[in-house]
């Protein structure tokens, strides 16, 4: 069961995911890197490069590269575009801060994928925004820790639960300490999912100004891959092979070879799995409707990132379980050991303050955010404020076009400036 829930994420990863302990007691800090100066190497960025140099610098716009300490020692990575290129240029020095959470097994790039006049982060900053761009832990450029190595199986003891408590709080906590002043946020995928699990544990909510969820995740049971029959025909002791592995890394030899291994049973039909490891299909797993072709090439030059197995499996329980809960260690005496009780705590949707300005938009041919989800989602919101939240349907959208969309700005993107800007209302 706990494969079935891997074999949907990985591949679904592969068209673009979206969808990440040893705790080093360490307060939140930042330090300025200022501008990686390394040029493109074949029109794309190389990891030593930097996105700002790669993709930001080189579009006419100001960009820093930032590091944020976590309390638990992860040092991350966070790029700051604090105006836009030219004609988009205010004199207003108290610019709006936008942070942009990126989804899982990608990092902060995902949203520059698009020339500047389709990409979030560029057209936030054209229209008067202060944009930061945020890079989870495992994720290339955040692979740093205060005393741990990435080759160390100890880094990588962590799940999403993690984010919540560290990675995010850290980010705001730069953020706000810099502009002194509430924050707009905008998640993608797995970066709704941690969004809303923080706010139903009322953190951010007091250096929060408003929230933008596209593609939210916070229910997997409905969701739709083409794996299905992968997942159907698994054994679950198959994932131990997995689950021993703490990086889990699609580009890495060890996952790749389970996930083929799996696919030689004769019984299994894994073809668009393969092809997509291969990075010839993707067009033909995903159903996002508006994708260049130039946008996919430099997907697959830059994704999948690194991920921890624990992060894949604390997403595999959403899936089984059907409900927003902490890791679960499955083991009464290591759940007790962990939060006090046998069963994880769960994440309580309907605590989100009543009053936090919410836009939420969905697509009807999202796999992964999939419309009985969202609509389960919308159902633990319904005594929302109803001022306080817009919601959009978009009918023909899926998971990548949220990010990648050649019309994603006409179609989205406006909304969630006029959103900002506290003028809609879907």
């Amino acid at each position: 069961m706990v494969l079935l829930s891997l074999m949907h994420f990985s591949a679904f990863s592969l068209c673009f995911l979206v969808l990440t302990i040893t705790t080093i007691p360490h307060q939140a800090q930042a330090s300025s890197h200022g501008s990686f100066g390394r040029k493109q190497v074949g029109g794309y960025p190389t990891v030593d490069v930097g996105i700002c140099a790669s993709s930001v610098i080189v579009y006419g716009y100001k960009c820093q590269e930032l590091q944020v300490t976590t309390k638990d020692g992860y040092i991350l990575s966070l790029q700051r575009i604090p105006e836009g290129s030219g004609v988009g240029r205010t004199s207003d020095t108290r610019k709006q801060p936008v942070i942009l959470q990126h989804g899982v097994l990608v990092d902060g790039m995902t949203w520059l994928m698009n020339p500047p006049e389709q990409n979030l982060p560029l057209i936030l900053a054209d229209n008067g925004f202060d944009v930061w761009i945020a890079n989870t832990r495992g994720t290339r450029y955040s692979r740093r820790h205060v005393s741990l190595d990435p080759s160390n199986p100890a880094y990588w003891n962590w799940s999403w639960d993690e984010l919540v408590t560290y990675d995010l709080p850290a980010v705001f906590d730069y953020v706000f300490s810099q502009t002194g002043q509430k924050i707009n946020y905008v998640g993608h995928s797995l970066g709704t999912l941690i969004a809303l699990a923080s706010f139903s544990e009322k953190k951010l909510v007091n250096q929060l100004k408003s929230a933008a969820l596209l593609s939210p995740i916070a229910y997997l049971s409905h969701m739709k891959t083409a794996l299905g029959v992968i997942a159907a025909k698994s054994f679950l002791g198959e994932i131990t092979k997995l689950f021993g592995l703490a990086e889990f890394d699609l580009n890495g030899l060890p996952v790749e070879a389970f996930l083929k291994s799996t696919c030689a049973r004769p019984e299994i039909n894994c073809y668009d799995l393969l092809t997509a490891l291969t990075g010839l299909s993707l067009y033909m797993i995903c159903k996002n409707c508006c994708l260049n072709s130039s946008t996919v090439d430099r997907f697959l030059m830059n994704e999948p990132q690194s991920t921890s197995t624990k992060n894949m499996v604390h997403l595999s329980q959403i899936v089984r379980r059907g409900v927003l809960a902490k890791f679960n260690y499955v083991r009464p005496d290591y759940n007790i050991m962990h939060y006090g009780e046998i069963f994880p705590p769960i994440y309580n949707l309907s605590n989100i303050p009543h009053d936090l300005p919410l836009f939420i938009s969905y697509g009807g041919q999202d796999a992964l955010s999939d419309v009985p989800d969202v609509e389960n989602l919308l159902d633990m919101l319904k005594f929302h404020d109803v001022d306080k939240i817009s919601v959009q349907f978009v009918k023909d959208y899926a998971h990548a076009d949220y990010v990648m969309g050649f019309n994603a700005k006409d179609i989205v993107y406006n909304f969630v400036l006029s959103f900002f800007n506290g003028q809609v209302k879907t």
